[in-house]
């Protein structure tokens, strides 16, 4: 058990809010050298995880172009943009995320994310289209929408990401399942997993669609066409 003291090293360092990676790689040091692995093989074993998940760190990279796209407007263009479809609601452009972030997961295309998809472009059309059909909503309702559009990508990238025979939750669940003596290939994890990505879509539409029947009503616009929607945009819901 003493092998696991760098548990609880990274454990007090978090509690205590050091330096992550100084907590992480004292812990990983320490629990080497308990170990009775030489400091130049912990070392070595540090150094090839690094380099083997580099990758990972990608992502960082694209937060610098956000940051510059939101700093120059991209929110307010998103906006802007889906403001112009009088058809869009805010069940509608959550449901086809929804549809295009599955997908994408499915076949392995690194679509979405909370800080690169949906902060900046999903949330501000959603509230456009909030927007443009039932005038200036109330702050419950826009948290509302945030939910849903956090929500949004939690569902198609879970779901969706098992159907890839690539993907670390499906090597993850073979080797968990290899190690329990039960033989299964990647293949057949992500064919088990097709009809839940689509079950997915179903459910998560259903219930985007359900806030949109919730929003009309709530805001008294639920038998008004297009045409009465747009105009209540020009002289507001009081005056509709």
């Amino acid at each position: 058990m003493i092998k696991l003291l760098g548990i609880l090293i990274i454990i007090i360092g978090f509690v205590l809010k050091l330096d992550t990676l100084a907590v992480v790689l004292i812990g990983g040091v320490i629990t080497g050298l308990i170990a009775g692995i030489p400091f130049s093989k912990v070392v070595e074993i540090l150094g090839k995880a690094f380099v083997d998940n580099r990758y990972m760190s990608i992502f960082i990279v694209s937060l610098p172009v956000i940051g510059i796209l939101e700093r120059y407007g991209l929110r307010e263009r998103a906006a802007y943009v889906i403001s112009r479809i009088k058809a869009a609601t805010v069940g509608k452009v959550t449901a086809l995320y929804l549809v295009l972030r599955t997908l994408a997961a499915m076949f392995g295309l690194r679509l979405g994310g909370h800080v690169q998809f949906i902060r900046p472009l999903i949330l501000p059309m959603a509230e456009g289209a909030a927007r443009n059909r039932y005038g200036e909503i109330k702050s419950e309702d826009h948290e509302a929408i945030k939910g849903l559009e956090a929500a949004v990508e939690n569902y198609g990238n879970f779901f969706g990401q098992n159907a890839f025979v690539a993907a670390g939750g499906v090597l993850l669940i073979v080797g968990v399942l290899k190690e329990l003596n039960y033989t299964v290939g990647a293949l057949d994890i992500a064919k088990a997993s097709i009809p839940i990505a689509l079950l997915i879509m179903v459910v998560g539409s259903l219930q985007f669609f359900y806030y949109d029947k919730k929003f009309d009503k709530k805001y008294g616009i639920k038998s008004k066409s297009y045409k009465e929607i747009s105009k209540m945009d020009k002289g507001g819901i009081g005056d509709a």
